[in-house]
């Protein structure tokens, strides 16, 4: 077995460590316990954000981690998040982003970063996921506050509505 690179100040961790996790296996995280830094999106229900758009969401007391997917001919108007900044990593499918007039179609491994107060549109024909950063926590893209957010020291008080 070939061994990793060690990183630089860090611990070496071999190909068997991070594929079997010595000892520890992944229990069934479908709910995960009050105040657990552990969850899973497996089997449950997005949240429909909007008529096409269904997410997944977690969060902190400072970003929040949404998995985001549309519907074939999604379109999502002009609009601007006057507090959150938006961080997008394309999975699947393709989507096009205007990002204060520069458009850009992107595809799995693209990114975009939509700085606070940035005007922004999006428009996918054949559908497509992408995992979001949002920072600070954007309440609006959180289908259930309860289950959904694990705060901290906090407690919350920089998330913002939208």
């Amino acid at each position: 077995m070939r061994p990793t690179p060690t990183p630089a100040g860090g611990k070496h961790i071999d190909s068997e460590t991070r594929s079997g996790a010595q000892g520890l296996e992944r229990t069934g995280m479908a709910e995960a316990e009050s105040g657990s830094a552990f969850d899973s999106w497996n089997g449950r229900e997005p949240y429909r954000l909007f008529p096409q758009v269904l997410l997944h969401s977690i969060g902190g007391d400072q970003v929040l981690l949404c998995r985001v997917s549309y519907e074939r001919d999604t379109h999502v108007r002009r609009h601007a998040h006057e507090h959150t900044e938006q961080v997008m990593l394309v999975l699947e499918g393709d989507v096009t982003v205007d990002v204060e007039g520069e458009k850009r179609r992107l595809a799995p491994g693209d990114v975009a970063v939509v700085n606070r107060g940035q005007e922004h549109e999006l428009w996918s024909e054949s559908g497509c996921v992408f995992v979001e950063a949002l920072a600070p926590v954007a309440l609006d893209h959180v289908g259930d506050r309860d289950r959904d957010l694990r705060t901290g020291a906090d407690q919350g008080r920089g998330h913002v509505e939208r």
